[in-house]
């Protein structure tokens, strides 16, 4: 059962598979800093210094400046401006997986317009044509 393990995990597509996770995993944390660190920032300056990951509605009927203050105590929340956040950075995403994949089909594109050179003619035909020619440059 080892030895079929080790040629499943070896096995090309299994590699590939997880060197796709690990690289999604740090292309989504370039994401989450791009959204938070740099959209969201300007975006809030615009809304008069607005944070969005502040943005909750308080269920416990207390009140709490930030979200914060509000879980420290335990009270319950929903927190619709993470849920934005988490919005705009799946756009993000989605929106950079479709311009990967749009370059890569295009560059696939071209490889299949490029036809294949043509077969080299087994040893046979070659001699026929051969003599073919000769025959033909002697008038017969």
């Amino acid at each position: 059962m080892w030895k079929e393990f080790r040629e499943f995990a070896m096995r090309g597509n299994v590699i590939d598979l997880a060197v796709g996770v690990v690289i999604g995993a740090a292309f989504g944390a370039i994401v989450s800093s791009l959204v938070a660190d740099i959209i969201m920032p300007p975006i809030g300056v615009i809304l008069g210094g607005i944070d969005f990951s502040d943005f909750f509605i308080n269920l416990s009927g207390q009140h709490y400046d930030t979200l914060a203050d509000a879980k420290k105590a335990g009270a319950a929340t929903i927190n619709y401006g993470v849920f934005l956040n988490q919005v705009i950075k799946f756009i993000i995403i989605a929106f950079a997986l479709f311009l990967i994949i749009k370059q890569i089909n295009l560059l696939t594109r071209k490889e299949k317009a490029k036809p294949a050179p043509p077969p080299e003619p087994p040893a046979e035909v070659k001699l026929l044509t051969e003599i073919r020619d000769v025959l033909k440059s002697r008038g017969a």
